[in-house]
């Protein structure tokens, strides 16, 4: 399978000069906004902002807002993408509900969290949302927030052909009954 690389290059700029997407969906409640501050406060910029280039040389977010937000002065690391108006909106979708998605391997977040120090409030706070989540107790963290967009589950089949004509043959079929199919060689 052949995936497209999208990214054009790291570039670095003041954060401040970032538009922010008129289509971003996601909001930040204070304590998020806290516990980003603890983070970058006690190391700093790990992980790339994602943005793409407008026709006027400008860049415009598509992941990232909360931290050009919070050190609007500081110079910031930005991957810029070359995606068009339709593939942004698709990025800006789903790249926070896809992460979203991964699933919780208790030992070893018990291990990370019993090896974390941290002298942030409100990063030790998380944390500690983080351990009565693992032991079992409701806490915020484990309750669904009023502007979560809910994720559908999507049930798949993958059906094996022994030819492309075969395969051409199944996804006609499949979709002239309303199937939503893709096609794949793997």
């Amino acid at each position: 399978m052949y995936i497209r690389d999208r990214i054009k290059e790291l570039r670095r700029v003041k954060a401040s000069t970032l538009l922010p997407n008129p289509k971003n969906w996601r909001t930040h409640p204070d304590a998020q906004r806290d516990a980003l501050q603890g983070v970058l406060a006690e190391i700093g910029y790990a992980d790339a902002l994602v943005a793409r280039e407008l026709d006027d040389g400008t860049l415009e977010l598509l992941d990232g807002h909360l931290r050009a937000e919070t050190t609007p002065e500081a110079e910031v690391p930005v991957l810029v993408v070359d995606l068009d108006d339709q593939e942004a909106a698709k990025l800006l979708t789903v790249l926070d509900p896809l992460a979203g998605l991964a699933e919780t391997n208790n030992d070893a977040l018990a291990l990370l969290l019993d090896e974390v120090e941290t002298n942030n409030d409100a990063l030790r706070d998380m944390l500690d949302q983080m351990g009565k989540t693992l032991q079992g107790e409701e806490t915020s963290a484990g309750v669904a927030c009023e502007n979560e967009v809910p994720i559908p589950d999507i049930y798949q089949i993958v059906i094996e052909c022994d030819s492309e004509e075969e395969q051409k043959g199944v996804y006609e079929r499949l979709t002239s009954e309303g199937y939503t199919c893709q096609l794949r060689v793997l």
